[in-house]
């Protein structure tokens, strides 16, 4: 696991099991925020030392971001933090979360002490925390999921925006749409940082032409899709790259050419199913989504 001092407060984790997926530390002087956990209790479990030993601090809130295990596993490792997410995210853990940690015990020693912890506070559409000297504001962000959430921390003006802001965006679990409106909305102020919800933290620099980046590329993933759709191409996987959307396939160590395919296969559902039929066709992607913290990806 990697870690990154961004602010005098701040700190960020990445892991070096699971497709360096982050999650975030705020200490204040009543306390520590923690925004997500890692998948694999033993970076979880580091990120509780550090705090407790490091920094002489202890959790009070954990931030749940979305549902996805990769973000809440560790969430049961600081019981004696109160857990806020929106109310979406209670609602799936409870139902669907569930079934994941099933598959998760099942797939291997290392989740067998895991035990599923649901939000005791939830909202809807913001929510603003106080602790100590510390403002955190969070507001809905869906789209990679319908229960997704960024938090500001105002005054160091750092954004973790989770999984809304990825190496590229990733809607398979949630909605295409959605996510544009999510994306679009961050650049309406500016930030020190965006921490990402996988990969490397972007800097003020960065930040607009990133979201801009993203943006453009779903605009052009859509335009692919359709196109391909009206010519009856039955290669659209192929026929629509990466590179043709601006984006690289090294990030994320390659992953991300398995997220672009999967997002082609979410469109092409969604183009060509019924509104009624996308609610079965996107639990279905998400079973297979929640499959994926089985393997342990460098």
């Amino acid at each position: 696991m990697q870690r990154e001092r961004i602010t005098d407060q701040i700190f960020v984790f990445r892991s070096n099991l699971y497709a360096q997926v982050t999650a975030g530390v705020v200490l204040t002087s009543e306390g520590a925020v923690l925004i997500d956990t890692l998948l694999y209790p033993e970076e979880s479990l580091r990120i509780r030392r550090f705090i407790e030993v490091g920094l002489g601090s202890k959790v009070r809130y954990v931030i749940n971001t979305h549902f996805h295990a990769d973000h809440t596993t560790g969430a049961c490792l600081f019981p004696d933090a109160q857990v806020i997410a929106h109310k979406l995210c209670a609602e799936i853990l409870a139902t669907r979360g569930r079934e994941s940690l099933q598959r998760m015990k099942a797939s291997g020693p290392e989740f067998q002490e895991v035990s599923l912890t649901l939000p005791n506070i939830t909202f809807e559409d913001e929510l603003v925390l106080e602790l100590g000297e510390t403002r955190f504001r969070l507001r809905e962000s869906p789209g990679h999921s319908p229960d997704s959430i960024v938090c500001l921390v105002e005054g160091e003006e750092v954004l973790f925006a989770a999984d809304t802001v990825m190496p590229i965006p990733y809607f398979v679990d949630g909605n295409s749409s959605d996510l544009e409106q999510s994306l679009a909305r961050l650049l309406e102020r500016d930030y020190e940082n965006i921490v990402q919800g996988h990969g490397d933290i972007i800097l003020r620099g960065e930040v607009s032409e990133k979201i801009k980046s993203d943006l453009r590329y779903l605009h052009c993933l859509k335009d692919g899709v359709a196109q391909a759709l009206e010519a009856d191409r039955t290669d659209i996987e192929a026929a629509i790259t990466l590179e043709d959307c601006g984006k690289s396939q090294v990030l994320l160590n390659g992953i991300v050419t398995q997220l672009h395919q999967l997002n082609i296969r979410a469109l092409v559902k969604e183009f060509r199913s019924p509104p009624n039929e996308l609610a079965s066709d996107a639990s279905e992607e998400s079973e297979r989504r929640q499959e994926w913290p089985q393997k342990k990806l460098i």
